[in-house]
């Protein structure tokens, strides 16, 4: 028998999953990652325990509440997909109200039309969140209000680690995490991480 497994993403630490997480009762485990969508799948803490349940051979099905949750970069969400293909492993969107594969096994053919139009819509999405963040940052600058740090200013410990990005990824690093996987999580540079941990575990 198959075990049922719900994956659910959100980009920061803060943000709540309960959305995604309706009638959960029903699933044999819940697995949620928390980091950028931008993050292949496999490179995510909760997609390496999925993809170490399949490979140690245990047979699953997977729910996602929405396409974005897997990803937001259509080559990413294929590749992820055509994996758990290959292992006969049914993935259900749960918002969309379709699965990847049909109930005798072969691969829904109207899930791969849909997939290729919604992969292609959650990567505009990004794209459009960026180009938004780069026009505001100019506006700002236009304006006078976003200057960044001034030329031989010095930013306090304090400042630096009051930023929201470097609090999350103290947590993480205060729960065990490596540098490397904070780096991943969070979105910020590993040597970033790296001088989080050194100068947040002294304070």
């Amino acid at each position: 028998m198959r075990k049922k497994i719900l994956y659910s993403r959100v980009s920061t630490l803060d943000q709540n999953t309960a959305r995604q997480l309706t009638n959960s009762e029903s699933y044999d485990m819940i697995i949620e990652d928390k980091c950028s969508g931008s993050i292949p799948l496999f490179e995510r803490e909760g997609g390496k325990r999925i993809q170490g349940l399949i490979e140690s051979g245990v047979q699953i099905e997977l729910s996602v509440h929405s396409i974005d949750r897997l990803g937001r970069d259509l080559k990413d969400i294929l590749v992820s997909l055509d994996y758990f293909t290959s292992f006969s492993i049914p993935v259900t969107f749960l918002s969309q109200g379709f699965s990847t594969l049909a109930p005798d096994g072969k691969v829904n053919p109207i899930a791969k039309l849909l997939i290729g139009i919604l992969g292609t819509v959650a990567e505009m999405e990004r794209n459009s969140i960026l180009e938004r963040q780069k026009e505001g940052i100019h506006v700002a600058k236009l304006k006078g209000v976003y200057k960044g740090r001034k030329c031989g200013s010095v930013e306090t410990v304090h400042q630096f680690l009051s930023k929201k990005d470097n609090q999350n990824a103290l947590k993480l690093l205060q729960k065990g995490y490596k540098c490397k996987e904070v780096s991943k999580i969070v979105g910020i540079h590993v040597n970033t991480v790296t001088k989080i941990k050194k100068l947040g575990f002294q304070s």
